[in-house]
């Protein structure tokens, strides 16, 4: 087994979203999700860190090519989440709540097919400045 490296890819998108379950009256919604559940939704600048872990390719000298990398997130995350609202706009979140856990892991099931196997994938996304989560662990 050789030397294992992580190479990172940084992105950038912003989607609207409403925490709130439907089965539940809007006194419970509040309680449990705060502002987070006002029914005309918020916005954020979610930031999204892809990580990937593998040998490196000796006849290329990558792990992965980066503009490939970009390229899938691209197709993959951006082109379905970025100006959208998640609750509304999106087959992912039709009927699960947008939490940035949740939405970690659909981002990551979405990437993981379009990576060789070989590899890792981490996927960590900013949801604010102070609040992010990682997937997995």
């Amino acid at each position: 087994m050789g030397n294992k490296v992580a190479v990172y890819r940084k992105e950038h998108f912003n989607a609207a979203h409403r925490l709130h379950r439907s089965d539940w009256d809007d006194a419970q919604n509040y309680e449990v999700f705060g502002k987070c559940s006002y029914p005309n939704y918020h916005g954020h600048n979610y930031e999204l860190v892809v990580k990937v872990v593998g040998e490196i390719n000796p006849a290329t000298g990558f792990v992965i090519d980066m503009k490939t990398l970009s390229d899938i997130i691209q197709q993959e995350i951006l082109n379905r989440f970025d100006h959208r609202n998640l609750n509304l706009d999106t087959a992912e979140f039709a009927d699960r709540n947008p939490t940035a856990e949740n939405i970690v892991m659909v981002i990551y099931n979405l990437l993981r097919p379009h990576i060789d196997p070989e590899h890792d994938l981490f996927v960590r996304l900013y949801e604010t400045e102070r609040n992010f989560v990682e997937y997995p662990i």
